[in-house]
């Protein structure tokens, strides 16, 4: 059994080894708990025929066990200044790929075509860069990939925001966005000792299981996010001010906004954040006709 990765002394001595200096920009943080590693694989349930894509491996500590734990990973690295310390510390597993591409950029299901033919069970487990959480996890579910669900490390706050609940203030158009796609649960809080440089968050690891079908059925997926977005550009206003303010030429047809809204069931006084994602579906396709 190799040496794990994720150890405050084996970081270190890598981290030396090869003259790295963390890069603000990137966003790294380097995990140093081999335990709380462990814990976020086992999240993910992977077996022996599973694959895994992990965003931003670092030094490969969570690669390393992602490598035990599954047939095949693909890792996406920004950071050329990474991969030769890749090569050196994945070197005793076989069945790990990195991949040096930004994954928002990367044509994602291409490489899973190539990468992972004759796995059918495939995860994202990452820990991700903080300041392009959202955009990736937005890529990976509106490109309808094929995967099972999304496992990762990434800022509480944006956490409690994905996984909020109607009425909460923490619910907004983020929450009915990730929502809409999967089942979502934060799973964990981890705090920010266990990294090096430590952040100056708390972070949390956060499930998603693909939904079998979207949460609510809708006419138009594109104009429903519209819609949610509209609703939660001012917090403060009723659903029926951010509707007239933010929809085109919304001033101008308030009193079609008031028919759907009655259409719909939900009065105009309320504010975006008690909407659940049924109510939000139902409104959505009596504007629609208006709007279109």
């Amino acid at each position: 059994m190799n040496k794990d990765i994720a150890t405050p002394v084996r970081t270190r001595a890598i981290l030396e080894k090869y003259g790295f200096s963390f890069k603000k920009s990137l966003g790294q943080n380097f995990l140093i708990d081999t335990n709380i590693l462990k814990k976020i694989v086992s999240f993910a349930d992977l077996t022996e025929n599973s694959g895994a894509i992990e965003i931003g491996p670092g030094i490969g500590a969570l690669t390393e066990q992602l490598a035990r734990s599954s047939k095949k990973v693909i890792a996406f690295e920004i950071d050329q200044r990474l991969l030769p310390i890749l090569q050196d510390t994945l070197s005793p597993y076989e069945n790990v790929r990195v991949i040096h591409k930004d994954v928002l950029e990367a044509d994602v299901r291409i490489v899973m075509e190539e990468e992972f033919q004759g796995i059918h069970d495939i995860m994202v487990v990452a820990n991700l860069p903080y300041y392009v959480t959202t955009p990736i996890i937005m890529k990976l579910l509106e490109d309808r990939l094929p995967i099972r669900g999304i496992v990762c490390m990434l800022q509480k706050e944006v956490a409690d925001r994905i996984s909020a609940k109607p009425g909460t203030k923490e619910y907004g158009s983020l929450s009915i966005a990730v929502q809409y796609y999967t089942e979502a649960e934060t799973v964990m809080i981890v705090p920010k000792t266990v990294f090096v440089p430590q952040p100056n968050v708390d972070s949390a690891v956060i499930r998603l299981i693909k939904r079998e079908k979207p949460a609510v059925v809708v006419k138009d997926e594109a104009f429903f996010f519209q819609v949610t977005k509209a609703s939660f550009a001012q917090r403060r206003k009723t659903l029926l001010n951010n509707l007239t303010s933010q929809l085109p030429d919304g001033k101008q047809k308030k009193e079609e906004i008031l028919a759907a809204l009655s259409a719909s069931g939900i009065d105009p006084v309320r504010r975006g954040e008690t909407l659940s994602l049924e109510e939000f579906g139902r409104l959505a396709d009596e504007l629609y006709s208006y709007f279109h």
